[in-house]
């Protein structure tokens, strides 16, 4: 925490460079980065004053690399930070109410006293800012209220979990205000998913929460959704010779419940067949052998998405012994296996209800003819609709994008980097 003027000053003079390289990585465009943290500053002095000490705050959006609708049957999950992030300059007003000033969007007042769950609040920020209190509070900790300016440059609806990044930059906030920094990155996810199941009323896993809190790399086993393992994979993706890029297939995300939920639900009448709740539960050489009779009481689509559970589950422990043996050939292979069991085993690269429309399939193809047996390229995140992910060689990322945005649409590819750490206080 500093004085207003003073953090303005170091910021300019390149006192706090070596902070960000350490937070943003050292592929960070540190220019652009200023100028978004100076605007920050002058935004909230413009808005709360001057007169008080205030801090600088981050959390990213995330990347899911593997484990493709894995975690909701308690598999394993692959996922990154990425160098997209939400900021906030923060610092307490000695009372019961957060004042939040986000940038593009209606000024958020709560009295935080209340911790009630608010209907007319649903699938608001508010909502996220009160759930985030509450359970803070249920964990015994006490929390009071801030003043905050927030900007974000993760792109909502793009897959990157823009709601994750904001939810984990909430909880650093009243984190490192009110709790003397005593909320493990873990805790900090798991209260944002509290915050977004029950205040917000998105029933989420716990991967996008997780990625963006712990920051790097994370491998996430999720057998206990209570207690997963997070482990932090020390892979320097800067140096890997390719950059990855998400593309944005410009597909229509409208009416796709149905589609999302039939998978778990599938998935999950497939592990009833065994009297198991989830695929996890589920021995494969016994769902192999019991093939020819699930198939007859849940469909073949289902078999086949149990079929790759089974794989991409087993995917994300070779990308990670891949990685940690800097083999990053063998990290391609399996992204590219990986992808095409999500398409012609889990099927979620267009809607079954629209098949005339296949910008999924067509972004894929079209990055596979660019990358001319290059890299690789697999849908990303839910699917159906949404993001493409492509490992780009370094060098030629400009023809690549290029060669994308002739036929998927201009503006459509977001390089990224992975980015070192999570939700943290950079001041």
């Amino acid at each position: 925490m500093m004085q207003l003027n003073t953090l303005k000053q170091k910021i300019s003079n390149g006192e706090l460079d070596n902070r960000f390289y350490e937070v943003y990585g050292t592929k960070t465009n540190l220019n652009e980065l200023k100028t978004r943290l100076d605007n920050l500053v002058n935004s909230y002095e413009a808005a709360f004053g001057s007169d008080t000490e205030v801090g600088l705050f981050t959390a990213p959006g995330r990347t899911e690399i593997c484990g493709n609708h894995t975690d909701h049957q308690h598999g394993c999950v692959l996922a990154g930070a990425i160098d997209l992030d939400a900021i906030a300059c923060a610092a307490p007003n000695g009372t019961n109410t957060v004042n939040i000033k986000s940038e593009g969007y209606p000024e958020i007042v709560i009295d935080i006293s209340d911790f009630e769950v608010k209907e007319n609040e649903k699938e608001t920020s508010a909502a996220l800012v009160r759930g985030v209190a509450a359970r803070i509070t249920e964990l015994g900790h006490s929390v009071n209220g801030f003043n905050a300016v927030i900007s974000s440059t993760v792109l909502g609806g793009s897959g990157l979990s823009s709601s994750a990044a904001y939810e984990v930059l909430i909880g650093v906030i009243f984190n490192s205000l009110f709790c003397d920094e005593k909320l493990t990155a873990v805790q900090i996810a798991q209260i944002g998913q509290y915050a977004e199941n029950v205040y917000f009323g998105k029933p989420c896993g716990l991967m996008d929460q997780l990625a963006s809190s712990v920051g790097g790399m994370v491998a996430i086993d999720f057998e206990d959704t209570e207690n997963p393992i997070v482990k932090k994979i020390d892979y320097d993706f800067a140096k890997s010779g390719y950059s990855l890029c998400i593309i944005d297939s410009g597909a229509d995300h409208a009416d796709l419940t149905d589609e999302y939920a039939a998978i778990p639900s599938e998935m999950k009448a497939v592990a009833a067949y065994f009297g198991k709740d989830y695929l996890r539960q589920v021995d494969e050489d016994k769902f192999w052998s019991e093939i020819k009779n699930i198939r007859k009481q849940t469909g073949d689509r289902a078999v086949l998405r149990a079929i790759h559970f089974f794989a991409d589950h087993k995917h994300v422990g070779e990308q990670v012994t891949a990685l940690e043996n800097k083999d990053f050939d063998a990290f391609l292979s399996c992204v590219t296996r990986s992808g095409h069991s999500s398409a012609e085993r889990l099927q979620n690269i267009y809607c079954t209800v629209r098949p005339e429309q296949q910008a999924v399939t067509l972004t894929i193809e079209t990055a596979h003819k660019l990358l001319a047996g290059k890299g690789a390229v697999r849908v990303h995140g839910g699917g159906f609709a949404g993001t493409v992910q492509a490992y780009v060689t370094n060098g030629t990322e400009e023809q690549f994008k290029n060669g994308m945005e002739a036929v998927i649409g201009e503006g459509c590819c977001h390089f990224l980097n992975i980015r070192p750490q999570g939700g943290v206080a950079l001041i």
